[in-house]
């Protein structure tokens, strides 16, 4: 019985120096092992065999990075504003045995630290300035925690201010700043934005009107340059009409002539006609007297005397002169076709032709010119046959 007791102290003794020789480190921890109560080593990561009752573990610690938010912070501005101010500490332990040996408690240490170098870094600013300077503060935060914090084994990663909160009372004066700024942009935004609305109505305004006194304009000269047109064709044409009338007169007046000479009719045949148109003159209501000149049998006697030749037996008789074939042949002509043609001859088209260019000119261009008869014109044709008949009559 004896035997079997002291088996199971035996075994008993063996489990329990087992369990103090073999110590397991999970991963992302590290162990502090002790030796008669001496540092030795640091292990982490694994199994690790111990002397037993001589080596002990002090202490775990985690190796992962770790994130600490402190509680909010009362910080004095610059201009004598308090602000509580939390903030957040991302940090790892790089060397476990400075962490257990060289401070005490390295979670209020950081805490200690980044309270103290918050209030030194926000004691030097404004309220504005510490509103809008995070960046600067985070930067000055983890260059002082990490400039204290490595003799601890530590290293600061990252520091955030998660928030800054003013007083109350700041609060709702910078809300209603805030308010008034943004009223205050509107109301610029919407005067600017009626501004320019006015600017692009008065330039459309004024485009418009250009683009209609253009349009009248353009509009006026096609219109003047119509009715110039319609004039000059106008005027071409009344000129072609009194052409052509001035040629038919003169044809006429040769026709007439030519039958004359050709039917060389005397004096007397004159008188019988005069006498026979007397009653016919004498026909219109407007003729309440008609009175015959005495002396026309006079006038009658001096024309034969002038016209006419003495006879053997004195009587003075006329005698027509000579008619040649050409005058004979004119007088004879019966067709007539050439004298109603409609086709413009070649002094007509001339004539158009010249008057066209001179139109085609400018005004201001063109040159005051006197009016002068062309080779081409009625009076040109007629007068010289005239002349010649009287002349012939005189000569007879």
């Amino acid at each position: 019985m004896e035997s079997l007791i002291f088996l199971a102290v035996v075994l008993v003794l063996i489990v329990i120096v087992a369990m103090k020789a073999i110590a397991l480190i999970p991963q992302g921890e590290a162990a502090i092992i002790e030796r008669l109560g001496t540092y030795t080593r640091t292990v982490s990561g694994g199994l690790t065999f111990l002397i037993p009752f001589i080596d002990r573990i002090r202490d775990k610690v985690d190796t992962r990075e770790q994130v600490v938010s402190f509680p909010p912070q009362a910080v004095i501005t610059q201009d004598n504003l308090t602000v509580a101010i939390d903030t957040v500490v991302t940090f790892q332990i790089n060397d476990p045995a400075l962490a257990i040996y060289g401070v005490n408690n390295y979670i209020v240490g950081v805490e200690q630290i980044s309270v103290a170098t918050l209030r030194d870094v926000v004691g030097g600013m404004t309220l504005e300035e510490t509103l809008t300077s995070r960046e600067v503060i985070n930067r000055r935060l983890r260059g002082e925690l990490d400039a204290a914090t490595t003799r601890w084994g530590l290293r600061i990663a990252r520091v955030e201010l998660k928030a800054i909160d003013p007083p109350p009372s700041i609060q709702q004066s910078m809300e209603m700043q805030m308010k008034a700024d943004r009223e205050k942009r509107a109301m610029i935004l919407t005067a600017e934005g009626r501004r320019e609305s006015d600017i692009k109505t008065a330039e459309g305004e004024k485009q418009a009107r250009i683009l209609s006194a253009e349009g009248d304009k353009h509009a006026r000269i096609l219109a003047a340059e119509a009715e110039r047109q319609a004039t000059i064709l106008q005027a071409e044409g009344r000129r072609a009409a009194k052409y052509i009338e001035a040629q038919g007169q003169a044809k006429a007046v040769q026709k007439v002539n030519a039958a004359i000479k050709a039917a060389q009719i005397t004096p007397e045949v004159l008188a019988y006609q005069y006498l026979e148109k007397l009653p016919e003159m004498a026909k219109g209501s407007a003729n309440k007297t008609w009175m015959i000149p005495m002396q026309f049998g006079d006038s009658l006697e001096q024309f034969a005397k002038a016209m006419a030749k003495k006879d053997d037996e004195g009587v003075f008789r006329y005698e027509p002169s000579p008619v040649d074939e050409s005058t004979r042949e004119q007088a004879n002509e019966s067709s007539s076709e050439d004298w109603f043609s409609t086709a413009s001859s070649p002094e007509i088209a001339k004539a158009v032709a010249a008057a066209n260019a001179v139109a085609n000119k400018p005004v201001d261009s063109e040159e005051p010119q006197s009016p002068r008869t062309t080779p081409d014109s009625p009076q040109s044709s007629t007068t010289p046959d005239l002349t010649r008949a009287i002349e012939e009559q005189k000569d007879n």
